[in-house]
Formats: C-alpha cells, sequence, structure tokens
C-alpha cells in the first residue's frame, strides 16, 4: 500500500517508575488513546518499534515508535 505522508508518535515508559523500581512498562492507555485519536482522523499504522535507551546512569528506559501512513 502507499501512503501520501507519514507521522511518527514516540511513546516512552514513565522515569519516575524506572528510577523507583527498577523498571517500569509502556503506557498501554496512553498509547491506545493516542491511536484511536490518530485512527479517527484516517491514520494507519505502518510500522513499529520498541526501543531501550540508557536512562541517566544505571537505568535502561523503553520506547516505542508508531509509524503512521494515511
Amino acid at each position: 500500500m502507499t501512503y501520501k505522508e507519514y507521522k511518527i508518535i514516540h511513546i516512552v515508559e514513565g522515569g519516575l517508575g524506572t528510577i523507583l523500581l527498577g523498571a517500569s512498562g509502556i503506557p498501554i492507555k496512553k498509547m491506545e488513546i493516542e491511536l484511536n485519536k490518530e485512527a479517527s482522523e484516517g491514520w494507519q499504522v505502518v510500522f513499529q518499534i520498541v526501543e531501550k535507551k540508557r536512562f541517566l546512569l544505571f537505568w535502561s528506559r523503553e520506547a516505542i515508535i508508531i509509524t503512521l501512513g494515511r
């Protein structure tokens, strides 16, 4: 399928939970709300990737990058 325009959404795991608990989760409800809002405007998920990056000095934090197209 060919798309005329693309949009990137970057959703990051919470920093406070990462520091206090050592790990936190991707905010699923936030991601669901954002995707439903974009879908109502005609956007479709084209690709997604989960990245893991260093957070501060000792922790790592996950983020999801979602590419939308329409």
